[in-house]
């Protein structure tokens, strides 16, 4: 069975500690991008978390180095400082979901 790790920054990791999955701090986007890298070469990883913020260091040839592995799979979740307040929930929603699957899914009320 493959592992869940999740690579966050201080202020988010308490969360994380709280249940079973690897959780790795990063103080900075080049530090967060370096365990990454050790991270997508752990045969033992299935899933890796990681903050949205952190994926802003990732040049062009890992991006497509990770788009093209079938495992692990790379979920970026929304750091607490990048969420607008005043956008709007489904919106934002709509918007994780076309990352995620790549394309449009209208969310109902």
């Amino acid at each position: 069975m493959y592992k869940v790790a999740v690579i966050t920054d201080e202020e988010s990791s308490d969360g994380f500690k709280l249940t079973p999955v690897e959780t790795t701090i990063a103080n900075s986007p080049e530090e967060a991008r370096a365990i990454l890298i050790r991270m997508l070469n752990d045969d033992t990883i299935g899933i890796i978390v990681i903050n949205d913020d952190f994926l802003k260091g990732i040049d062009e040839r890992l991006q497509q180095r990770i788009d093209k592995l079938y495992r692990p799979i790379l979920v970026p979740i929304p750091a607490k400082k990048t969420i607008d307040i005043t956008e709007e929930r489904r919106t934002y929603l709509a918007s994780l979901i076309r990352r995620a699957i790549g394309f449009d899914i209208k969310l109902g009320e």
